[in-house]
């Protein structure tokens, strides 16, 4: 089988990337390990992507944002910043900018499900599920996949978008930095009785770490990230046990607690791949990098570097060139590095400093906390970080 471009992987940055080749007269195909049936209605995970306005007007030029349900799409109009026991706040809003919301919280299960139907009716995209890459091959003229069932497709380039634990990277043989952090993020939707009002909570408790994502219908994301093995023990708790809980762990902030739905657990661990690109290759998404999902900026990112990808590739097509040289493969990662380290690098300092427990690190957190509220400019950019287009 042949074509211009192979994808491996189905997940958002591979879907939106077939999505964003759309008109390029590409002829695409798109491999993944999981079934057509799991592309085409994905299972609740429990996760809630924080999208910013850049990331919505992607979706939109996508006609991907028109496809999920409106009920699924829940307004976020404020964050706030806890420390410890400090009843202090550092708040962002959205300020003079006349916006009514900073971003919105989208059920994940619902973006993959709008992607792969914005994708599979496509001309000139095929979809090969339940299709699992045994090996990879490039040279300088074209890549090479040979699949677990004995087939090969031949691409003029290739894109690994096959998570942070990522196949293609290791065949490509680019290294990455990958940390295992020992804890894991429990997600989990709760019902409660008092309204949240469109608020948005990270509290860096002691030991642990608490995100409350505000949802429609009077319900909140519960995001709790704790030792491995505590995540373990919360996960056997019965549904009852479960809500006291988390209602006692978030000192009672939302009232009395319930659990809607089910629970998932994910070890956390982050990634950055020391190339991006190799020859007729790219890595886009978590293949790329693994966000620690602190800043919940993981899925923006991949977003924003499937279109930095998918740009460069259709600038050589319009100009005759090829969509797989070093040249145009090179751009896509400088431009793609340059956006991802400053998030990578703060967002990691900022788990540092804010999972500390040696005393230095509390008053330090506490300090700075105090301070970026007395810094208007601080607040501004990362105001602007969320709400730009």
């Amino acid at each position: 089988m042949e074509c211009d471009v192979l994808i491996i992987g189905a997940g958002p940055a591979g879907l939106a990337f077939a999505r964003s080749l759309a008109g390029s007269g590409l002829s695409v195909v798109l491999a993944e390990r999981q079934s057509r049936a799991a592309l085409a209605d994905p299972a609740y995970d429990g996760r809630e992507i924080a999208l910013t306005h850049r990331s919505v007007d992607t979706l939109q030029r996508l006609r991907v944002w028109q496809a999920i349900p409106a009920a699924d799409i829940a307004p976020l109009r404020e964050a706030r910043v806890l420390n410890g026991h400090s009843r202090f706040a550092l708040g962002f809003d959205t300020g003079a900018t006349g916006a009514d919301v900073l971003g919105y919280l989208v059920p994940n299960h619902r973006i993959r499900e709008a992607l792969f139907r914005g994708v599979e009716a496509l001309p000139g995209i095929r979809v090969l599920a339940n299709a699992a890459v045994a090996s990879i091959y490039t040279d300088r003229r074209r890549a090479r996949a040979l699949l677990a069932d004995g087939s090969e497709v031949q691409a003029r380039l290739l894109v690994g978008a096959d998570s942070r634990f990522s196949h293609v990277r290791d065949q490509l043989g680019i290294a990455a930095s990958t940390n295992r952090l020992g804890k894991g993020m429990l997600v989990a939707r709760m019902r409660h009785a008092l309204p949240h009002h469109g608020i948005a909570t990270e509290w860096f408790d002691h030991h642990q770490t608490m995100a409350m994502l505000p949802l429609n219908h009077g319900c909140s994301s519960a995001v709790i990230t704790v030792p491995l093995g505590e995540a373990e023990r919360l996960m056997t708790l019965d549904p009852a046990a479960f809500a006291a809980d988390i209602q006692a762990r978030y000192q009672h902030r939302l009232g009395a607690m319930q659990l809607e739905g089910t629970r998932h657990l994910y070890p956390l661990v982050t990634t950055w791949s020391r190339h991006f690109a190799a020859r007729r290759a790219a890595l886009i998404g978590d293949a790329a990098v693994g966000m620690h999902p602190v800043t919940a900026h993981g899925f923006n990112l991949g977003l924003s570097g499937q279109q930095l990808l998918a740009d460069a590739v259709k600038a050589a097509v319009a100009r005759g060139g090829d969509i797989g040289s070093d040249a145009v493969l090179r751009a896509y990662e400088s431009a793609h590095r340059r956006a991802a380290w400053p998030l990578y690098a703060g967002t990691n300092a900022l788990t540092r400093l804010f999972t500390d427990e040696r005393a230095p690190a509390r008053v330090a957190r506490h300090v700075a906390l105090r301070l970026a509220q007395g810094m208007p400019p601080v607040r501004s950019s990362v105001r602007r970080m969320l709400m730009a287009r």
